[in-house]
């Protein structure tokens, strides 16, 4: 069965425009200069998994015509990528097979997986979303990544492996999958050195800016890591509005590709 991988966001945190409506480099007139925050899903079959649930995880769905989720993994706890989490509630009160929802039933909740300090960190922010308060039910349950697991099942399993890593200060956990890697915060290099991150198919990397920062990489980096690893392609996320999507295309070398939201991806 055939897996795809669609970038819902390819936005910074800020997203493109800023809510103040500022565009920075980015032409506004170019619907792939339209960045909302990181966020991914992993489809195979009925089987669909979202990386991270950002602050647009709604519209993002919609736009996507994804309408049911299987279970959710976090890269990292930060807000750009968590603050969505709320909106998965519809998905934990649908009856199976159904649009209808009886929000009398008992809700089954979402499978989420993260690092212990991310799911902590959620818990604490969410608490309402992992527990019940009063009459309303939690609507998703806990989970702490391994080293290696998988989600669905039969035909529609997908199988991860999971590598941490820095962000500015942070942890964040760098997600590989039918020879995919995702990564969409990260500033340590030190990756270079991971034999697993090696001529994979797509390496999905944080590309913040031109020369980086103390939490991400920039597209200096970016090259750097794409001549070490050598994936069959690089696809730069996490992009700020200093970058402009067809001046980016234009002095990428080839199989360096800048992500859009909604870019699909056949793994």
């Amino acid at each position: 069965m055939k897996t795809h991988l669609i970038i819902l966001g390819s936005g910074n945190s800020l997203g493109t425009p800023r809510i103040d409506g500022y565009w920075g480099n980015c032409n506004k007139e170019n619907k792939k200069n339209i960045r909302t925050r990181c966020s991914a899903a992993i489809l195979k079959g009925n089987n669909i998994v979202l990386i991270d649930t950002s602050p647009d995880i709604k519209s993002q769905l919609i736009n996507n015509k994804i309408k049911n989720v299987s279970s959710v993994v976090f890269s990292h706890e930060h807000s750009d990528q968590t603050n969505g989490l709320f909106e998965l509630r519809p998905f934990a009160f649908k009856n199976k097979n159904k649009n209808k929802i009886n929000y009398w039933k008992k809700p089954k909740p979402i499978n989420v997986y993260g690092s212990f300090q991310t799911i902590n960190l959620l818990k604490k922010r969410f608490d309402y979303c992992f527990n019940k308060v009063g009459i309303y039910p939690p609507i998703v349950k806990s989970n702490i990544i391994k080293k290696k697991f998988s989600l669905g099942k039969f035909n529609e399993k997908i199988n991860f492996k999971t590598i941490f890593a820095k962000h500015g200060t942070s942890n964040v956990t760098i997600y590989i999958f039918n020879k995919t890697a995702y990564l969409s915060d990260c500033s340590d290099l030190n990756i270079i050195k991971e034999k697993s991150l090696k001529s994979l198919n797509y390496i999905i990397i944080d590309c913040i800016n031109v020369r980086g920062g103390y939490a991400h990489f920039g597209l200096v980096d970016c090259l750097h890591i794409f001549k070490v690893l050598k994936p069959k392609r690089m696809i730069l996320t996490n992009l700020h509005h200093d970058l402009d999507h067809d001046k980016l295309s234009k002095i990428l070398p080839k199989n360096v590709i800048p992500a859009f939201d909604g870019l699909k991806l056949n793994l």
